[in-house]
């Protein structure tokens, strides 16, 4: 649930307002950016679909090979049981596999097999793509704001990162 605007936004008076009328230009545009890529990106790279939670989990394990299913629940704020279920379905799908954590025989790490890596570079061709066609559409100006916005949108997501994790450890 979303806390309420005084709470959630750190500037006060006008500061506090530009912000929230800042993030409200910019959150819709980014969900649909991610709306597309999640749709169309596996689609068009003759994939099958995965579930949203199971393309989350895979999309991690991918960036952090070896890691453990609590690290994975909480990084991706979901519940250990959900993320279990998505790593069996993974595992399932040849696109995981487990091994014993040699310090915790209890434990396991995960780790992406070569099909998932290859599928996941199919699918992030198709994304290069799908925006390539889009920002053909584009003036050069919108392009070189878009991609001079690439550092800023990182920064934006680590931040988002940071505050989920300092909110968690409250």
């Amino acid at each position: 649930m979303a806390k309420p605007e005084s709470e959630s936004v750190t500037a006060d008076g006008a500061d506090g307002a530009r912000l929230l009328r800042e993030a409200r230009d910019l959150t819709p545009a980014l969900y649909a950016l991610t709306r597309v890529l999640r749709l169309r990106g596996v689609r068009e790279a003759g994939l099958l679909p995965l579930p949203p939670s199971e393309l989350e989990v895979l999309r991690f394990v991918l960036d952090a090979p070896g890691t453990g299913t609590g690290a994975l629940a909480r990084e991706l704020g979901m519940h250990t049981s959900n993320v279990s279920t998505a790593v069996r379905g993974l595992v399932a799908l040849g696109l995981i596999h487990r091994e014993p954590d040699p310090h915790d025989r209890r434990a396991v790490r995960l780790y992406p097999t070569r099909g998932a890596e290859h599928g996941m570079a199919l699918v992030e061709n198709s994304w290069a793509e799908i925006f390539a066609d889009a920002l053909a559409t584009l003036s050069a100006e919108q392009r070189a704001d878009l991609n001079a916005a690439v550092p800023a949108l990182r920064a934006l997501g680590e931040a988002l990162r940071e505050r989920r994790n300092a909110a968690r450890s409250q």
